[in-house]
C-alpha cells in the first residue's frame, strides 16, 4: 500500500515533457533562454462585425493572417466577451504556430454615455503554446482586464499607457513564478510549506515588482478556494498570520537574500530540485505545471488522511495505519495543521488528531515530520 503511495508521488514530482503534456518540439523550444522566447499582441476596435486593427507588434504579414483568424471566431460566436479563449494559431512568425489568448473586452454600458454602447476591443496575446497558456488562463484574465478602463475607439492613449501594457503581458503574467524560483533557489522549499501552511511571508528589501510576485506565487500555490472546508481554512489562516512571530520573512537586501523564521518539511523539499531545475531550462510553463502536480499532491494526501480518520473513529489498526500515512507522505505538520481545523467541531476526530500530533511528535523527537 505504502510502497504504491511512494511510487505514485515520484511519479507527480518526475514532471518532464510527458507529465506538463508538452510536445517534445515546444519543450526543446521552452528549453531556450528567455530572451529567445517571442511574445506578440494585438489589439482591435470591433463595431458591427467590423474589426479595425489598433495596434500589434506582429510582422506585418502575419497580422491579416491573426485578424481573419478572429473574424472565423467571432462570426461563430466563440468569442464571449470577458471570457479569454486559447487555441494554437498558424502565423508568419518565426514560430509559426503559437498560443494565441483572445479576449473581447465589451465597454460597459451606462446610461450618462449611451453613445458608447456597442464600443468592444478584441484584444490578443500570443507566444509559447495553447497548453503553456492554458496554465496561465487566470492571470491571462486579470491582466487584459485591466485594460477595461483605458481603452476607447480612437485610442488617444495608445502611446502612453495601452501599447506599454501590453508590451509587458508575458512578463508579467508569465514570468513571476519563474522570478521568484531564480529569487529563492533551493530556499524556494520554505516558501512551499508557508504557502501550504498558510503562513504570512513578509519580504523586506526589495522594490514592490519583487514583492508582487512572491505574493502571487503564495498565492498560486496556496490550497484556498480547493478544499472543501473553505471557512475553517480561511479562519486558520487568520489565526496563523495574527501571530507574527511565525511569519516567513525574506530579506533581499542581502545577495542570496536571508530567511527568517523558516519551516519546511520532507514533501516540500522533495519538490525543490524540480522547481530549480525547470527555473535553469528558462521554461516558466513547466514551472507552473509543476506547481500545479506539488498542489494535486498535496490535496490527494490531505483526502487520504480525512479517510483515514473517518477509518480510524472505527478501528485501531486505522489509526496506526493513519500514523504510517503521516510517517511516510512527510507533509505530517501540514496536513495535522488543516485538519485539525477542518475537524474542530467533530470532538471524536479531534480526540483522534490529538493523538496522532503526540505519536508523531514523539517519534520525530524534536524534527518535522
Amino acid at each position: 500500500m505504502f510502497t504504491s503511495q511512494t511510487s505514485s508521488f515520484q511519479e507527480s514530482i518526475d514532471v518532464d515533457e510527458r507529465d506538463a503534456d508538452f510536445d517534445n518540439e515546444e519543450i526543446a523550444g521552452y528549453s531556450q533562454k528567455i530572451q529567445q522566447i517571442n511574445s506578440y499582441y494585438a489589439i482591435y476596435y470591433y463595431q458591427n462585425t467590423s474589426l479595425t486593427l489598433l495596434d500589434a507588434s506582429l510582422p506585418s504579414e502575419a497580422e491579416p493572417e491573426l485578424r481573419s483568424y478572429i473574424s472565423r471566431r467571432l462570426s461563430k460566436g466563440a468569442l464571449l466577451g470577458g471570457m479569454g479563449n486559447i487555441a494554437t494559431v498558424e502565423l508568419s512568425i518565426p514560430e509559426q504556430a503559437v498560443g494565441c489568448y483572445c479576449c473581447l473586452l465589451e465597454q460597459e454600458k451606462s446610461p450618462e454615455q449611451p453613445e458608447a454602447d456597442g464600443n468592444s476591443w478584441v484584444v490578443c496575446l500570443l507566444g509559447g503554446s495553447e497548453k503553456g497558456l492554458n496554465l496561465f488562463r487566470i492571470e491571462l484574465d486579470k491582466y487584459v482586464q485591466g485594460l477595461q478602463g483605458v481603452l476607447t475607439p480612437e485610442m488617444q492613449n495608445l502611446e502612453t499607457d495601452v501599447r506599454p501594457y501590453l508590451n509587458q503581458w508575458y512578463e508579467e503574467s508569465v514570468m513571476h513564478i519563474h522570478r521568484v524560483v531564480q529569487l529563492l533557489q533551493a530556499n524556494v522549499g520554505y516558501l512551499l510549506h508557508a504557502a501550504l501552511s498558510h503562513k504570512l511571508v513578509e519580504v523586506t528589501g526589495a522594490d514592490e515588482k519583487t514583492k508582487a510576485d512572491v505574493a502571487r506565487f503564495i498565492k498560486a500555490a496556496s490550497l484556498q478556494g480547493l478544499v472543501q472546508e473553505d471557512t475553517t481554512t480561511a479562519s486558520l489562516c487568520k489565526a496563523i498570520s495574527e501571530d507574527s512571530n511565525t511569519n516567513l520573512i525574506i530579506n533581499c537586501s542581502t545577495s542570496p537574500p536571508t530567511i527568517t523564521n523558516e519551516v519546511s518539511n520532507r514533501f516540500c523539499d522533495d519538490w525543490i530540485q524540480a522547481f530549480v531545475n525547470a527555473a535553469e531550462r528558462f521554461n516558466p510553463f513547466l514551472l507552473r505545471q509543476i506547481l500545479e502536480n506539488f498542489k494535486l499532491k498535496a490535496i490527494q494526501d490531505m483526502n487520504n488522511l480525512k479517510r483515514f480518520i473517518r477509518q480510524a473513529e472505527m478501528s485501531h489498526y486505522a489509526l496506526f495505519r493513519c500514523c504510517l500515512f503521516l510517517q511516510s507522505c512527510g507533509n505530517g505538520d501540514v496536513l495535522l495543521q488543516n485538519a485539525r481545523a477542518e475537524h474542530s467541531s467533530l470532538p471524536e476526530a479531534y480526540g483522534i488528531i490529538n493523538v496522532l500530533e503526540e505519536f508523531l511528535g514523539e517519534q520525530a523527537q524534536g524534527t518535522l515530520y
